[in-house]
């Protein structure tokens, strides 16, 4: 099973990097799982964020944010609105469930008599 994340929103902030003190290099990116497999695809309600500066190239931790960080990202967290959990059932699943309802309906009209 492959789980993905797609980017839900990216937003660059104003505040002070914490590696190199830039107050112009600090992105805010959430993401939200997208599972795939053979016989569906889904989207999850889990999400994640990420932060990392762009003029000291530096992922940027949770341990290393300020409290003004974590303000401005406590508030897009309450902006940034995830995609409703779904599910989309794919060729193969579709098939297989057609065919059990197949053997199904072979397996009662069998045991009624009507084939035999």
């Amino acid at each position: 099973m492959a789980k993905k994340f797609f980017t839900l929103k990216e937003v660059k902030l104003n505040n002070n990097c914490p590696e190199c003190y830039s107050n112009n290099g600090l992105q805010l990116t959430f993401k939200q799982q997208f599972v795939e497999n053979a016989f569906y695809k889904a989207i999850t309600e889990e999400t994640t964020q990420s932060m990392s500066c762009s003029t000291c190239d530096t992922d940027i931790f949770p341990v290393r944010w300020t409290d003004e960080i974590e303000q401005v990202v406590a508030y897009q967290k309450r902006a940034a609105k995830p995609k409703p959990k779904s599910l989309k059932l794919k060729t193969l699943a579709w098939v297989l469930i057609v065919l059990d309802l197949l053997i199904i309906a072979g397996v009662v009209l069998f045991a009624m008599g009507v084939f035999g």
